[in-house]
């Protein structure tokens, strides 16, 4: 039994094209940056806005799916669970990088002439009809 919940759920715009590459141990990866933006009218009435960045890191055939179909302005639905990792740049000295390792992503663009009730048989085997399916590359393995 776990002792926590670590779970994250995002509707946002991606803030640039993904980014794709392949690992020494041939997975496919794809980096996205999603904004998500908060509004409200704050006490004088004024309306107020507040965006935040996240990374989203996804795998395997979902990570072809979004290289292929994703672009910057696109609306998605990402699940997944916050990962921090560690790493040292050339000079030794430690940094320490946020991000939303997605289990599934929804395009919301009602535009995409994609299927969005596709519900995936939780595998990681199909595309591009599958991208609702889990990842299947070790979490440890984001060559960025």
């Amino acid at each position: 039994m776990a002792d926590g919940l670590n779970k994250v759920m995002l509707i946002g715009h991606l803030g640039a094209d993904p980014v794709h590459k392949v690992t020494s141990g041939n997975n496919d990866v794809t980096d996205l940056r999603l904004a998500t933006t908060e509004s409200w009218r704050g006490p004088d009435g004024n309306r107020q806005e507040q965006t935040e960045w996240h990374r989203i890191v996804v795998w395997g055939k979902q990570a072809i799916f979004a290289r292929d179909y994703l672009k910057k302005g696109s609306k998605i639905y990402v699940e997944g669970k916050i990962r921090t990792r560690k790493w040292t740049d050339q000079e030794g000295k430690d940094h320490y990088t946020t991000e939303i390792m997605a289990k599934s992503f929804l395009f919301l663009d009602s535009k995409k002439p994609i299927d969005n009730n596709y519900q995936g048989s939780g595998q990681d085997s199909g595309m591009p009809s599958n991208y609702g399916s889990p990842m299947g590359a070790d979490d440890d393995d984001i060559p960025f």
